[in-house]
């Protein structure tokens, strides 16, 4: 196996109750969900929702037809699975976004939400995305920004040492990374995606404002502000729509293992055996346990 970046792993994590449920976003989960619906398509075949966590936006997704719910977590997966329940829709994958276990140019579609900011090499995750995306598939990307309005007073009245201006992703805390719009911008587009849409969201994520202000009432506004992130990104999260070139040419996979290949060695042709997806080419091993497709480590 190769070496790869740290992944930060929410394993044991109670992050939907205690951040979500009981932390006072329900403003924050509206805005997002105001962007969505602005960005997603209509409908789809095959979706991939890249940390998905507890599930709290793939109700969002209910137009696609089948839906691959990964996060890197076995608990937040197991979360999900309470909220959505087990059927032929989701497809629950645990996995490391730069070891993806998806033959090339399956999905139509992939959204990563609050994700990016985990990621310490950003451009080697977005290529991993970008290999399992058909022609014409629509990216979904959200990103924290460094270029944010509380970053740039910070570092004007020289509360901050670090310059929101520069490209260079910024480490506030460990394993938590803000980026500059520009350079999310540079990326996709040096992987071949277009944009076609940018959302500035959160222009409201102020405690005061959020204790004063009904969150829908909040929520609404901001989504009235959300285009203006076509001309300026001052805001914490941002929100990108991209595009790869060409139209879809394949049907989606119509059983499950035909998703998969082997992360260690890249092989396609995996056996389903009781417990486990086992590699034809290296050996490998790949625990499925309780509904879900394990591969962030082999199984004995």
């Amino acid at each position: 196996m190769t070496n790869t970046p740290p992944v930060c792993n929410y394993e044991g994590s109670d992050y939907q109750q205690s951040f979500w449920e009981q932390g006072g976003r329900a403003y924050e989960d509206l805005a997002e969900a105001i962007a969505l619906k602005r960005m997603l398509p209509k409908s789809g075949k095959l979706m991939l929702e890249l940390g998905a966590g507890a599930g709290r936006n793939t109700p969002r997704y209910a137009g696609f037809e089948r839906i691959v719910v990964l996060d890197y977590s076995t608990t937040q997966l197991a979360q999900a699975q309470e909220r959505l329940g087990r059927s032929d829709k989701y497809i629950y994958v645990a996995a490391d976004v730069y070891r993806l276990p998806f033959k090339n140019g399956l999905f139509d579609a992939a959204t990563m939400i609050r994700v990016l900011h985990h990621m310490a090499d950003a451009p080697k995750a977005l290529a991993q995305i970008k290999s399992t995306l058909q022609p014409g598939a629509i990216f979904i990307l959200e990103f924290a920004n460094k270029l944010n309005l509380k970053a740039i007073l910070r570092y004007w009245f020289g509360k901050q040492s670090w310059s929101p201006f520069t490209l260079e992703p910024v480490e506030f805390v460990k394993l938590n990374f803000d980026f500059h719009p520009k350079a999310i911008r540079q990326w996709l587009g040096g992987l071949g995606f277009s944009i076609e849409k940018m959302l500035t969201v959160s222009h409201f994520r102020l405690g005061l404002l959020k204790r004063i202000i009904p969150a829908k009432l909040l929520a609404a506004v901001d989504g009235i502000f959300q285009p203006t992130g076509a001309l300026v990104q001052f805001t914490p999260s941002v929100f990108v729509k991209a595009a790869l070139p060409g139209s879809a040419d394949s049907a989606a996979p119509a059983s499950i293992i035909d998703l998969f290949k082997c992360p260690d060695c890249g092989h396609g042709n995996l056996l389903l055996k009781e417990d486990h997806l086992a590699c034809a080419s290296c050996g490998a091993k790949w625990s499925v346990r309780d509904g879900i497709h394990d591969f962030r480590e082999q199984v004995k």
